[in-house]
């Protein structure tokens, strides 16, 4: 039987797991298939490596989910040169009408702005919960609270999530993910008794056969248990 959270309410998915919004592998393919499994998919629109070609990936995701929620991962970097074109990518996803929103890297703040207005759900990627509670006053529906267990992510703060999601439950009013080390029931089971309403998974979907991984590393993954 599905769990019911306030994640799962909230972006009507049946099963509390979110895939995160991975540089290289979130693709439409991936994506597609935790989505249609019960899940939340999420492509990393900058793998596209335009806004052009990310607008097709949002069409082709829309495509394969036929219906089933989905999101996309908008990562906000610091830059030497010039900066990608973030404003250009972010009125893609809202001229596409995509239901969700993960944010991640630089402050939120004026991205969270605009996808409210537009309708859309926001998730922010926090690993302080000084971070977190600064998402939650610029408007974000959902905190994904990042443990030192997280991996492809920017901000690492070496703060581990047994120590991270237990505060998340005493400070935040917003619902919020356990992000990192999740890849199983039993740490699911394990987030959820910490306070946490869902899981985000990144390495644990890399092992499917909707992973462009190539099979060598996959089945090394496999090896490893």
């Amino acid at each position: 039987m599905p769990f019911q959270t306030r994640i799962t309410e909230l972006l009507k998915i049946e099963h509390p797991i979110i895939m995160g919004g991975m540089t290289g592998v979130g693709t439409p393919e991936l994506a597609a298939a935790v989505s249609n499994a019960g899940g939340l998919g999420m492509i990393a629109i900058h793998n596209a490596g335009s806004p052009q070609e990310g607008r097709k990936w949002i069409q082709q995701l829309r495509h394969l989910t036929n219906g089933k929620p989905f999101g996309v991962n908008l990562t906000i970097l610091p830059s030497m040169g010039p900066p990608p074109p973030y404003m250009e990518y972010a009125q893609v996803i809202i001229d596409e009408n995509v239901p969700i929103v993960e944010t991640a890297g630089s402050s939120p703040q004026k991205f969270v702005s605009l996808f409210k207005k537009a309708g859309i759900i926001t998730i922010h990627k926090c690993v302080t919960i000084r971070h977190a509670l600064s998402a939650e006053r610029y408007g974000v529906d959902i905190i994904s609270l990042d443990g030192f267990e997280c991996a492809g992510h920017p901000g690492e703060d070496d703060v581990g999530n047994f120590v991270l999601q237990a505060k998340g439950s005493k400070v935040l009013t917003k619902p919020y993910l356990c992000s990192g080390g999740v890849g199983d029931g039993n740490q699911l089971a394990a987030a959820l008794a910490l306070g946490a309403d869902g899981v985000n998974c990144g390495t644990r979907f890399c092992a499917t056969q909707e992973c462009s991984l190539p099979d060598s590393y996959q089945q090394r993954m496999i090896e490893a248990q």
